[in-house]
């Protein structure tokens, strides 16, 4: 299993174990990226930022390749996406062994495809994640592991939001995610935001409200 690279803000406010925000970036960045508002975040919370495992160079990486043919059409490679799910959820074991974190306290970050492979990671693994938010992304069914509709969903919550001018992933794609986890009856809240592919101040207004329902 390869190691992945990531950045680290401690809690500021400290207990015996402190739970955990970990934040997938998207497609092409980083873990600079979301990590740069991790100051902005709860102040109980380790924030660990997590680099993508394929370097597309210059600084980029990727969760998975996006290949496209002649005719410009999109493939995402699912053997990748597969693999990077189980790297996640690998690394949420080995982050927990490392530093104080409360195993039961686990919440995915992802924004578009970091947040296609935080709806995999929990969706396949709910023992290891109790809440996601899933930003500009959408749940792939192709990439969640098998049999994952007789896993114990009872402790998930999801925060989704999209922005409605989305050029990059279609808000359609995103709005099958609500009643796909409703017919899961995983609690659930979603957002859109009259934005492109982004996050809006008030997006991150309402994911922070959100963290802080306790």
């Amino acid at each position: 299993m390869q190691d992945l690279h990531y950045l680290v803000r401690a809690p500021k406010i400290k207990s015996e174990a402190n739970p955990l925000l970990l934040l997938l970036h998207g497609y092409g960045s980083n873990e600079e990226d979301l990590f740069s508002f991790a100051n902005e975040l709860p102040a109980e919370y380790y924030v660990i930022s997590v680099r993508a495992p394929y370097d597309l160079q210059f600084g980029s990486y990727a969760w998975y390749a996006i290949n496209f043919d002649a005719d410009e059409n999109k493939f995402s490679d699912h053997d990748q996406a597969r693999t990077s799910r189980d790297l996640i959820a690998s690394f949420i074991d080995e982050i927990i062994a490392k530093y104080p974190i409360e195993a039961e306290n686990v919440t995915l970050i992802g924004f578009s495809q970091g947040s296609i492979l935080s709806y995999a990671v929990a969706l396949s693994y709910p023992q290891k994640v109790n809440r996601v938010a899933a930003m500009s992304g959408y749940l792939n069914t192709e990439i969640l592991a098998e049999n994952y509709e007789k896993n114990d969903f009872s402790n998930l919550k999801f925060f989704i939001s999209h922005g409605t001018a989305d050029q990059v992933v279609p808000v359609d794609w995103d709005r099958k995610s609500k009643p796909f986890l409703d017919d899961l009856s995983i609690e659930n809240v979603y957002k859109e935001y009259p934005i492109g592919h982004g996050v809006s101040p008030q997006n991150f207004f309402d994911l922070r409200d959100w963290l802080n329902k306790k």
